[in-house]
Formats: C-alpha cells, structure tokens, sequence
C-alpha cells in the first residue's frame, strides 16, 4: 500500500483528520480541533525554544580557537562537518515527512521542526565563518564526502531516508522514523559531549552554547517523531509486529556501532576529559534510552543510567536557571521530564 499524500484541501472531509496516515483532513488547521491532544503543548514548546546564532557573541571563540590543541581542532572541525551534513539531510526529510501526514497540525510541526534545523545549519556556518577562513570553512563542509568513518555512518542514515522518499509505504515510513530517531536522538551525542568538555575546560564556550540550544530543539524532534512512530502503530496494528520491533533493535544496535567507531576515530583518548569507554557506555544508554522512548525493548542489556553524569549540568536548561554558559538570565521551556538523563 503506497502513501498518500495529504491534499490541498477537501470540503467533505473533516478539520480533525481521520487517521495520521492516508486519512482525510479538509487541511484547515485550527489548533482547538486536532486529532492528538499532545501536538499543541509541543507546537508551542518549539516556539518556547526559538534561537537564532546571532545572539551568540563569537569573539572569545574567535581568539581561542588558534589556541587550541592539534587534535581538539580537527575533532571540532570534522564535529562540526558531520552536524551541517545530519541537518542538511534532516530539513529535507521532514519536509518529505509532511507530505504524507494527513493530520495538518503534524504538518504545521513538521514545518517548524525542518525551520529549525536550517537555523542549526546556519549556525554551523556562522561558528566556522567567525574563527576561521573562507577556504577552511569550504574544506570542513566537504568532509562528509571524504572522510571514510564519517561517510559509512553518514550513508547509513540516508541510504534509510532514501528507501522512503523512493518508495514511500506504511513499511518504510515506519522504518524512516527509527533512523530519524537515530540521527537526531543518538549521532549527534558524541559531538555534543566533546564540546560540552570543551566549554568545562573554559574552552570555545560560545560554541557549547549554541550546541546547547541546538540539544534542547533535537530533545523536542526525537519526542515528536516518538510519538508519531507509537501512533502509527497504535493506528496500523499490522505494523506493530514482532519483525519490527527486532528492526528496531536491530538497527539501533548498528548505529551505536558506528558511533562507537566514529567516536573512537576523532575522539578516541586524544581528548582530555573524555573517558572513552564511558562515551562508549553512554552511546548504548542513549540507544537503549531511544528504543525505550518507541516503544520497544532495550537492545543493550544493562546501561540504564548515564554513565557521563557531567553532562547533566550543561543539557539541563529550565526557566527562570541562569544559562550556564553565558551566565545571564534567559527564560526557557523545560521540554519534558522524559528528556532528561535520568535512569531508564
């Protein structure tokens, strides 16, 4: 059975749409007459986190980042080329997303989600653009295409969407959430954790802040799309079977694999401040932590707290806490408890 798209709009069908795949919706949106109660409360949490990088003043980055040592340069810079390229793929494929969500309100999230993620490529660009040249900034965004252990993990991923776009059935669909959930829930965690050390250590602290904000909008993504993939099956009983739950496990257990290598490659014990057997660890929590948010049995047995409880200070952001990086007043949204790191 293929997807089908949501139309433009249709006069005999209702606002509140009657399934979240290939129902029918008139496509008027009227956020007081939608088909899930939770969709509301997360529209206007991603509003509560909108951030642009301007804000962020660059200048101490500037100055620090030729001081760096020779290994924390080239972890950032390949870090920062393997974020532009995940964001790159994710604004198209929550827009491939949109199409076949028949519910409008799951559009209009859709759409704010993929705003979102240009705004963290734009942000990459705006750090390379403030500490280093034109020519550097150029050679960082090619990585992806040459560098061997970003490009297998990299392809993992879009060869996943790819079967989507392509061919864009329940099936599939289904399985393009689990790599979604992937790649904003899991590969960005080991990139988060070398600059969350980085701004511990008083270093490119402005950085780690923008990283922050970006860690708080990818918390929000990976429940939005959670929630899409339980109703979906919840919707699609044929879907909820034993062969897709092992999908599941089993392509979480790959892409903790490949993090794994990856963080051993440009982190591995070059990086003061970075166990790398607990990153290790905190790779398969965070695994286990994602596949328990869908639903579906844990792949790791054991890790079920985070063995990195240093990070807590810099992920944890609630309204009214004074920002850790910058040390002044800003007012956010505590996302939800379930975002946090505490034990599975």
């Amino acid at each position: 059975m293929k997807l089908q798209e949501r139309k433009l709009y249709d006069v005999t069908a209702p606002n509140a749409s009657t399934g979240i795949i290939n129902g029918e919706s008139s496509n008027v949106l009227n956020w007081d007459d939608v088909r899930f109660p939770w969709a509301y409360p997360l529209y206007k949490n991603m509003l509560a986190n909108f951030w642009t990088p301007f804000e962020i003043n660059m200048s101490n980055d500037v100055r620090q980042y030729d001081l760096l040592e020779s290994h924390e340069k080239e972890a950032f810079d390949k870090i920062i080329g393997l974020l532009a390229f995940l964001d790159s793929i994710q604004t198209d494929y929550s827009m491939q997303v949109a199409r076949y969500l028949t519910d409008s309100s799951l559009s209009a999230l859709m759409t704010v989600l993929s705003f979102q993620e240009v705004v963290h490529n734009q942000s990459y660009s705006y750090v390379l653009s403030s500490v280093t040249t034109k020519s550097k900034q150029d050679e960082i965004f090619e990585y992806w295409k040459h560098d061997s252990v970003l490009r297998e993990r990299n392809d993992f991923i879009a060869q996943g969407y790819e079967a989507f776009v392509s061919n864009p059935t329940p099936q599939t669909f289904l399985e393009s959430i689990v790599y979604d959930v992937i790649l904003e829930g899991l590969n960005f965690y080991s990139g988060f954790s070398f600059f969350y050390n980085l701004a511990r250590n008083q270093k490119m602290v402005s950085t780690s802040t923008m990283i922050n904000y970006i860690n708080r909008d990818e918390q929000l993504h990976v429940h939005l799309f959670a929630n899409i993939f339980k109703e979906l099956l919840r919707e699609n009983p044929e879907l909820n079977t034993p062969e897709n739950h092992k999908f599941v496990q089993r392509t979480f257990t790959k892409a903790a694999e490949l993090e794994i290598n990856w963080a051993k490659y440009i982190i591995g014990d070059k990086i003061q401040g970075i166990d790398i057997d607990e990153l290790e660890a905190y790779i398969k929590f965070m695994a286990n932590k994602r596949v328990n948010e869908l639903g579906v049995e844990r792949p790791f047995e054991g890790y079920r707290s985070n063995p990195m409880r240093w990070i807590k200070i810099y992920e944890d952001v609630n309204s009214g806490k004074t920002d850790f990086f910058e040390q002044k007043s800003r007012q956010y949204t505590k996302v939800s408890t379930d975002n946090g790191f505490d034990d599975l």
